[in-house]
């Protein structure tokens, strides 16, 4: 996350105040606008792929798993049939 935040702080104007308190001098248009909206919601698919791709590594690893995994990897455990 470190490289995303020099990424943002480098195209961000400087301020006096560090940054924290930006303001555009004119406002964005339409298209920047979406570019924007599709590069930060292709970032987010892309860590949330990471982040289900690692937990799928770590339940074929033995780690322990919730109740919603449990369900989705071993539905025959919730097999109330045979009472």
């Amino acid at each position: 996350m470190g490289a995303e935040a020099d990424e943002l702080q480098r195209r961000l104007p400087a301020t006096e105040d560090g940054g924290r308190n930006v303001q555009r001098r004119e406002p964005i248009s339409e298209a920047q606008f979406l570019s924007w909206k599709r590069q930060k919601e292709a970032l987010a698919s892309a860590r949330r792929a990471e982040v289900a791709r690692k937990r799928a590594e770590d339940i074929a690893a033995g780690a322990q798993m919730n109740g919603r995994e449990l369900f989705l990897h071993e539905p025959w455990v919730f097999d109330n049939s045979k009472y």
